[in-house]
């Protein structure tokens, strides 16, 4: 899409915390203007999401969609790193998401949390959410969480879920805006727990 006068520089709002349950709380959003927001929903997140996973890591990661839900599959090798069931979708006032629940995968200690896709009004247009929400990463371990334990997680999957987010969510705005001005990425605080 051309002809949007976005902000110069798209803002993307981002906090990950480590929860007293020592599972994980993971949010980054970035606010569309209206005009480029028109026709976003859960779906297509999610849809473009999956296809990025695999770009981002050229093709070392294969999201593949099952009868079951969505497998991310090393190599294309039927063993799952992460698995979510089927998508739970909703709708709710100004908003809707999608909602994959995390149940199992090799990557995972328990199967709990969910990622979802969430699309819904704000301020100066159209908010759309990626979160990561109680999820049991195997790498953390059960309560209470090592140091280092803690110290690994931080640097390898914790970084990488937010670079992958963070690349996406700027990569979508260049996407439906035309612009191409760098993002920057500022942080929030939404959820209590000790910061990632």
């Amino acid at each position: 899409m051309t002809g949007i006068s976005p902000p110069v520089e798209p803002l993307i709002a981002c906090q990950q915390v480590l929860l007293e349950d020592s599972s994980v709380f993971s949010i980054q959003w970035l606010t569309m203007p209206e005009p480029g927001a028109a026709g976003v929903t859960p779906d297509l997140l999610f849809d473009r999401y999956l296809a990025y996973i695999r770009r981002f890591t050229l093709s070392l990661i294969r999201p593949k969609v099952t009868d079951n839900g969505v497998e991310f599959r090393l190599l294309g090798l039927p063993v799952s790193l992460i698995s979510f069931a089927s998508p739970v979708r909703s709708e709710e006032g100004s908003g809707a998401s999608l909602s994959l629940p995390v149940c199992g995968g090799l990557l995972v200690l328990a199967s709990q949390g969910a990622l979802s896709f969430l699309v819904e009004e704000a301020a100066g247009g159209v908010r759309l959410t990626l979160r990561l929400a109680h999820s049991r990463p195997l790498l953390l371990g059960s309560a209470p969480v090592s140091p280092v334990r803690k110290f690994l997680y931080r640097f390898t999957q914790a970084h990488i879920h937010k670079v992958v987010t963070v690349r996406f969510l700027a990569r979508l705005y260049w996407q439906l805006t035309g612009c191409t001005a760098c993002a920057r990425v500022v942080p929030v605080r939404v959820c209590q727990g000790e910061e990632l």
